[in-house]
């Protein structure tokens, strides 16, 4: 790679990282903190918006983009938040057989789902992981906002898709809201009663997971070797051969 090549990279990468840090940044705002003529900074920014680093609202204001969320939630299936997740979340696979989240909400105010424990049904929600969705009119975005009590859950139905109903339960340590479990279920699968018995199962492993967190390093299981919870599909339920 030639010098100017190597500079072009890091001034790229400075933009970047610039967006990244930022609460949605203008042009001039990007050119002045990396110290880029307006025109350079300009060039730069349309190219990692045409690779989907980053995103231009329609006040012109860039933000993370699409790839940086899903680079995030590769970089998040490490964290002891995840991984102390897993076995609760499987809990609730088990007992209900629909497809569960686990969600934070994102520096630009998006709740990021960065874990799925996929369904047992053939027709299941599979697999949203490092796609956003907004905090309102979603059960997991009301959850990751403190409208939720910690040990209880809230139903949303068609919030953001139709014909689904979500369930979700906050995750608290030391009386603040960190993540919240996600539980997404088509709605003609949903009977009397099904809401509240998914409801307090998913709120039970919610409560189960805040306070296993504080025992990280010394009696939370570690996840199972090989265990994969990130991927990518096209469609928000897939039928699957049993």
């Amino acid at each position: 790679m030639t010098e100017q090549s190597t500079r072009t990279v890091d001034r790229a990468l400075d933009l970047l990282t610039a967006v990244c840090d930022g609460h949605g940044l203008l042009l001039s705002d990007c050119a002045r903190q990396v110290g880029l003529a307006p025109s350079t900074a300009f060039r730069l920014l349309q190219s990692l918006t045409a690779k989907g680093f980053i995103t231009r609202d329609q006040a012109g204001a860039y933000r993370p983009g699409p790839i940086m969320m899903r680079l995030g939630a590769a970089s998040l299936s490490q964290d002891n938040l995840v991984w102390v997740s897993r076995r609760w979340m499987r809990a609730v696979v088990e007992s209900t057989g629909e497809s569960v989240y686990l969600a934070v909400e994102d520096p630009t105010g998006f709740a990021l789902y960065i874990q799925v424990i996929e369904g047992t049904h053939s027709v299941r929600h599979a697999n949203w992981v490092g796609r956003t969705v907004p905090l309102a009119r979603s059960a997991v975005g009301r959850a990751l906002s403190g409208d939720v009590v910690p040990g209880s859950f809230v139903v949303e139905e068609a919030g953001v898709e139709p014909d689904v109903t979500a369930i979700a339960s906050p995750i608290s340590t030391n009386g603040h809201v960190i993540a919240a479990l996600n539980l997404v279920v088509p709605s003609y699968r949903v009977k009397n009663g099904t809401t509240q018995r998914y409801g307090a199962a998913l709120a039970e492993s919610a409560a189960a997971i805040s306070a296993a967190l504080s025992e990280v390093g010394t009696d939370a299981e570690a996840p199972e070797a090989g265990e994969d919870s990130s991927g990518a599909a096209d469609a928000e339920f897939v039928a699957a051969s049993n």
